[in-house]
């Protein structure tokens, strides 16, 4: 018996991501530019292997610590520190976003990550005030971080073995005050 399962032919998982969160920032009432949309793409491919989401500790593979990383990030020399602050950020927004419901069971909820991931690239834009000629771009991040999570959600849900391929997908941001 065959499964009915969809097989992707894209030239890479960065295109496949990038032309999937370009379809749901199109039904966005208040779309993201598109440097936000392939940063996002590029963010999602760097965590298509999944050993980045974790770190190894004395032969131990475990989930990384943000929280501790961010705070001890403070004390790193200038590259290490904007290195340490981009994978924190990063971290934060592929969790959010793409594996957002891997947060259910968690004691920490997505909140504290949501925090973790804005405050990361507000101190990131310290460093990179420009990012693909555009000012300010990782203080742009910190501040559009819910709705870039929510295009990964929407992209996650879509491809997940039990979504329902008759949804309607209606985006509507939750835009409260900076």
């Amino acid at each position: 018996m065959i499964q009915n399962t969809k097989l992707l032919l894209d030239n890479s998982l960065q295109v496949f991501f990038f032309d999937h969160l370009q379809e749901f920032n199109k039904k966005s009432l208040n779309p993201l530019s598109q440097e936000t949309i392939y940063y996002s793409s590029l963010v999602m491919d760097n965590f298509g292997e999944s050993s980045k989401l974790f770190e190894s500790d004395n032969n131990r593979v475990r989930e990384k610590i943000l929280g501790i990383k961010l705070m001890e990030s403070i004390h790193l020399p200038k590259e290490k520190q904007k290195k340490s602050l981009k994978d924190i950020a990063e971290t934060s927004l592929i969790i959010c976003g793409y594996f957002s419901d891997s947060l259910n069971k968690k004691l920490i909820d997505i909140r504290y990550y949501e925090d973790l991931g804005k405050i990361a690239y507000s101190r990131l834009n310290s460093f990179s005030p420009e990012v693909y000629d555009v000012p300010s771009f990782y203080k742009m991040m910190a501040h559009h971080f819910s709705d870039v999570t929510l295009l990964m959600s929407l992209v996650s849900k879509k491809y997940s073995a039990d979504s329902d391929p008759a949804l309607p997908w209606l985006i509507v941001k939750n835009r409260k005050a900076s």
